[in-house]
């Protein structure tokens, strides 16, 4: 038996159809054919020449398309083509400066390549040439002014091209004079360029006038309802999203992918949850599913509406997952509370790119873990993954709730050294962060360098100075920001009536809760009502504070009476005190605020008997007091400190100097004040030991053992300041020639010489 070759596996040697098994013919390689066509002589024909450079193109060979360019425009059109499909943007430059004649196509793959590249400015300039190449021919002995000929405007693809890139600073700018462009040279009609203009205007923010543009268009199609769809997103008004797909219902237009993603992200944003599910279920029904993107969207909506029961499910059901489905669902997780389970999820993830990197930063940031999110962030850096500006916001948080400057102040630095866009998001979130750091100047700068502000800026600004003692400057900014077209908004005045309490300005403060109804139509909630009475306790006039109460629209909380209560104590009101005690210990009966406000009103009053009783009730009735826990930034680590803490590695260095402070205190006149503590008869001398262990003096010693001489100490604490440590932090301050920022649950205390910036404690 003679064999031609070995058989296939399967098939028999006498087999007919042997030779289909076999492999087919190799394919010539690009060079191959190229060295066939010169061999044949075909290398001087235009066409042949031409289909070479579209290979080369097609598999990314520029450099070998351009060198077999001759000086036609056909070749240079085809190979420009191929230099915008690489990006390869200088090349495509160099060759359309040799183009001995330029066409219109030319121009537009020259605007679209700019833009690509993200370089508007010269993409604008070149529309402008393209326009004023529409102009005048003056003929003259066989000559024409014009020089070269171009024939036509700009057509349906130039502004298209140019409009894609456009941001809401260059849609402001330029968007007006390019619409009026658009009418020109005829091409309002054209659905292309409609689509582009609607963009453009929904990107600027004018979202009515794209409205006006798509219902006065003579034709609709589905490019142009996204358009307008996404418009709505864009500018938060999703509820005329969902509208709108409705409507297409009704004009028999047909909905593509694009079409339900930007309208279950509409549903998510808004939490239409049951919007949600009947676009789910219409998908369903037509067969639309599985598709990768769909999912993403649906699995998106659930999460962010709370059922992340069907979010899970529709998880575990897909048959193809990419990171935008687990970045999804950690989201819902993280935003859902399930922070652990989020990070569960997160620590499995085959592949994590910034989005959820940030994602998980950012769930730790809403569930109040902001260590824990400064370490995500760390990770992310180890893991060579770069951040961006929503990466930035969520890190100036953290940093912010911890009063961790010196972080801040790097993520400040790394974002100026590595080019991450500080857009409005990130400066307010840098005023933040330098607030309450108690960088109150820095925040300052910040807010006066950006060049765009909204609400949140400025309410973030007067905030800032408000709670850090400066009440009249932050009225004065409130007075600049209802010059200007910003509205305030119900935080905002917040903001502003604390800044009134906290500089005495009773009549400024009046003047300003009425003109939240009169002027804005915003009506004052629980907390505007609280800022009040403690404007008015503040200034001693508790008689008002009460009557003010007793008028309120709503029932007062807890805040409410803890702002009177407060008042009475500093202006030594009993009575009213002790009215104020009982309805604060009725809405909040295992709270121990109001009993140590009154032990330490009976004690000032000398009412020692009175005090007692009030220890023994909380003793009876297992009252305990909310821990304190000061934390303190030092060589760009946080440091978490809670009373009598003996967890950290340096314990004995801390205790020793914290020994050596409390010293240094009684020899400058410091006397223990324990009005504030839970004890009991004979238990003075406990009760002092106690207090010398607070949080914050612990943290102040750490500071002063762990920074050199004349650096500030800036402490967090979750609650209030106690008195004993108020008054410690004065002389501390004295002694050790340094400045000591404590930020409490209410406020800001700047210690400086023996003294501090409150003015009175509260």
């Amino acid at each position: 038996m003679h064999h031609h070759g070995r058989a296939q596996a399967g098939a028999r040697p006498n087999d007919p159809f042997r030779r289909r098994l076999r492999p087919p013919p190799r394919q010539p390689s690009r060079k191959q054919l190229h060295c066939h066509v010169v061999k044949f002589g075909f290398s001087s024909d235009i066409y042949i020449q031409n289909t070479l450079m579209n290979m080369y193109a097609a598999r990314g060979c520029l450099t070998s398309a351009c060198q077999n360019v001759t000086p036609n425009e056909i070749a240079l059109v085809n190979v420009l083509t191929a230099c915008a499909r690489a990006r390869d943007l200088e090349t495509g430059k160099r060759l359309f400066g040799e183009m001995p004649e330029r066409n219109l196509f030319c121009w537009n793959i020259m605007i679209k390549g700019h833009v690509e590249d993200s370089d508007y400015k010269e993409a604008l300039r070149l529309e402008i040439i393209v326009r004023d190449r529409c102009r005048f021919h003056h003929f003259r002995d066989g000559c024409c002014s014009c020089k070269d000929f171009c024939g036509v405007g700009p057509n349906s693809h130039t502004f298209p091209f140019l409009l894609k890139g456009f941001t809401r600073d260059d849609a402001v700018a330029y968007g007006d004079e390019l619409h009026a462009h658009v009418l020109k040279f005829g091409l309002s009609s054209n659905a292309h360029v409609r689509s582009a203009l609607l963009r453009m205007y929904a990107v600027s923010g004018a979202v009515d006038t794209a409205r006006e543009l798509f219902e006065k268009s003579p034709e609709r199609d589905v490019v142009s309802w996204n358009a307008m769809i996404s418009g709505y997103n864009r500018s938060n008004m999703f509820e005329e999203s969902c509208g709108l797909f409705t409507a297409m219902a009704g004009e028999s237009v047909m909905p593509t992918a694009t079409t339900y993603v930007l309208v279950l992200s509409a549903c998510a944003k808004m939490k239409g949850l049951e919007c949600g599910r009947q676009i789910h279920g219409r998908l369903m029904n037509g067969n639309l599913l599985p598709d990768l993107r769909l999912e993403n969207a649906l699995i998106e909506m659930y999460g962010q509406c709370g059922d992340l029961d069907s979010a899970w499910r529709l998880f575990q059901d897909m048959q193809t997952r990419d990171v935008i489905s687990w970045t999804a669902v950690v989201v819902g997780f993280a935003k859902s509370g399930e922070i652990d389970r989020a990070r569960a999820l997160f620590d499995r993830m085959p592949e994590r790119d910034r989005i959820s990197w940030t994602a998980m930063i950012d769930g730790y940031v809403r569930a109040g873990r902001f260590k824990e999110a400064l370490h995500v962030f760390r990770e992310m850096q180890a893991a060579a993954v770069w951040p961006d500006e929503f990466t930035m916001v969520s890190l100036l948080t953290a940093c912010a709730q911890l009063g961790a400057l010196e972080i801040g102040e790097w993520a400040r630095a790394y974002m100026e050294r590595n080019g991450i866009k500080m857009d409005i998001a990130v400066g307010n979130a840098l005023i933040d962060m330098y607030s309450k750091c108690g960088q109150v100047d820095n925040a300052v700068e910040i807010f006066r360098r950006m060049h765009r502000k909204d609400k949140f800026t400025w309410t973030a600004m007067i905030s800032g100075l408000a709670v850090n003692g400066h009440g009249e400057d932050a009225i004065d900014l409130f007075s600049q920001m209802v010059e200007t077209s910003v509205r305030p908004d119900e935080v905002t005045y917040i903001g502003v009536l604390t800044a009134c309490g906290h500089a005495g300005l009773v009549d400024e403060g009046r003047k300003i809760f009425s003109s939240m109804i009169a002027v804005h139509g915003i009506m004052p909630n629980v907390t505007h009502y609280g800022c009040l009475v403690d404007l008015l306790g503040r200034a001693g006039r508790l008689e008002e504070a009460l009557e003010t109460i007793n008028n309120m629209p709503m029932k007062p909380n807890s805040a409410v009476w803890g702002a009177l209560l407060g008042a009475c104590r500093v202006h030594g009101n009993l009575e009213m005190a002790e009215l104020a005690a009982k309805h604060l210990v009725e809405l909040q009966p295992h709270d121990s605020a109001a009993y140590l406000l009154l032990c330490s009103l009976y004690a000032n009053r000398n009412k020692l008997e009175e005090a007692h009783k009030m220890r023994e009730m909380i003793m009876v009735k297992g009252i305990k007091k909310e821990p304190g826990c000061s934390l303190v930034e030092m060589n760009g680590e946080v440091h978490e400190f809670v009373a009598g803490d003996r967890s950290h590695p340096r314990t004995g260095e801390i205790y020793t100097k914290l020994e050596e402070m409390i010293k240094e205190l009684k020899r400058a006149g410091y006397v223990p004040d324990t009005s504030e503590i839970l004890h009991g008869a004979g238990e003075e001398e406990a009760a002092n030991a106690a207090i010398y262990q607070h949080s914050e003096k612990l943290a102040v010693a750490f500071g002063l053992i762990s920074s050199r001489y004349g650096v500030a100490i800036r402490v967090v604490k979750n609650v209030r300041i106690c008195i004993d440590c108020h008054n410690a932090m004065k002389f501390a301050s004295k002694i050790y020639r340094r400045e000591i920022v404590v930020r409490d649950r209410r406020r800001f205390h700047h210690f400086r010489s023996g003294s501090c910036s409150c003015k009175d404690y509260w």
